[in-house]
């Protein structure tokens, strides 16, 4: 059965207590996930009691803009040199050096090298908007089954907005989830006219496949912003980025009703692991055949931002 059509059974690679693997684009290799607390996550979304605390504090935004705060503190800034080396984050990218962060959120939405994540050149490519483990599908209409059995992937409540949702009912989606060991800026896929961001609010929970099984519809309850870009070769492209537990907020620093070029930024997440979800319009698109091949397994694949997607057909 080929990658295209094998989306009936449609989930992650994960079971309760079961390690998260990825395939890992740099490597070629299936590696395990280095869950940045992983302990409390299973908690809170594996065990009755902490689902008490999931849905009377963790869900909530005062919570994580809480925590947010903990991180912007000074005292945070002691927390960079053991999570570089519990981690393996590549100091050598930086823009800045380790030591002039202030605090654990301004390490958190560093900014890069240029040369650390070029973006494809050829003008048919369609770039990764993230770092981070990337799922695709085809055509959202053929995947019954998102993440766990009879849980159809519901493109009009992720856009609020049932008028846009019909252009995009069988269009192509690629979900980008970013840990917090990743890069947090997020760029766009290609180039365009991007609108304003509209926030649709909602609760904050964790993106993480260890609550994204247990609850995948979290994508479309979430706090999150929609972009429209309109570009002259792919039609529009919906750009949505997802809020979750401990993000404090999403910054937007490209200016609306501007040309954008593929690789630009479009803004970053302070702290906290979030998401990334890019919807083209059907029949634009051919994802990567490494993308439709392991999303067909229910596996993520890890990429850097301005990496190939796919290609406009």
């Amino acid at each position: 059965m080929s990658a295209e059509h094998s989306w009936a059974a449609f989930s992650l690679s994960l079971m309760p207590a079961a390690p998260i693997q990825f395939f890992n684009r740099l490597t070629q290799q299936l590696e395990t996930e280095a869950v940045y607390g992983e302990a409390p996550l299973r908690f809170v979304y594996e065990n009755p009691l902490g689902k008490v605390a999931l849905h009377t504090l963790v869900k909530r935004a005062a919570f994580s803009k809480w925590y947010g705060s903990r991180m912007d503190a000074p005292a945070s800034a002691a927390r960079i040199a053991p999570f570089i080396e519990q981690f393996g984050v590549d100091v050598s990218e930086f823009a800045d050096s380790a030591e002039s962060f202030r605090s654990f959120n301004e390490f958190f939405y560093r900014k890069l090298k240029p040369s650390a994540r070029p973006v494809v050149e050829d003008e048919k490519a369609i770039a990764l908007p993230a770092d981070g483990r990337h799922l695709v599908i085809p055509d959202v209409s053929q995947c019954p089954d998102f993440l766990v059995k009879g849980s159809r992937f519901n493109i009009s409540a992720l856009l609020a907005d049932s008028s846009l949702a019909s252009r995009f009912e069988k269009g192509s989606v690629l979900i980008s989830r970013l840990c917090p060991t990743d890069y947090h800026r997020f760029h766009f896929p290609f180039g365009g006219i991007a609108e304003s961001p509209r926030l649709i609010n909602g609760p904050l929970y964790s993106v993480s496949p260890i609550a994204l099984m247990k609850r995948p519809t979290i994508f479309w309850e979430n706090k999150r912003y929609r972009t429209r870009l309109r570009t002259q070769t792919l039609g529009e492209i919906v750009f949505l980025e997802v809020g979750a537990t401990c993000v404090g907020s999403v910054v937007h620093t490209a200016t609306p009703g501007q040309i954008v070029q593929k690789g630009d930024e479009k803004g970053y997440f302070r702290f906290g692991g979030s998401s990334v979800i890019t919807i083209f319009e059907a029949g634009r698109v051919r994802f990567s055949d490494d993308l439709l091949a392991q999303s067909a397994e229910g596996r993520e694949v890890y990429a850097r931002v301005g990496d190939i997607a796919g290609t406009v057909i």
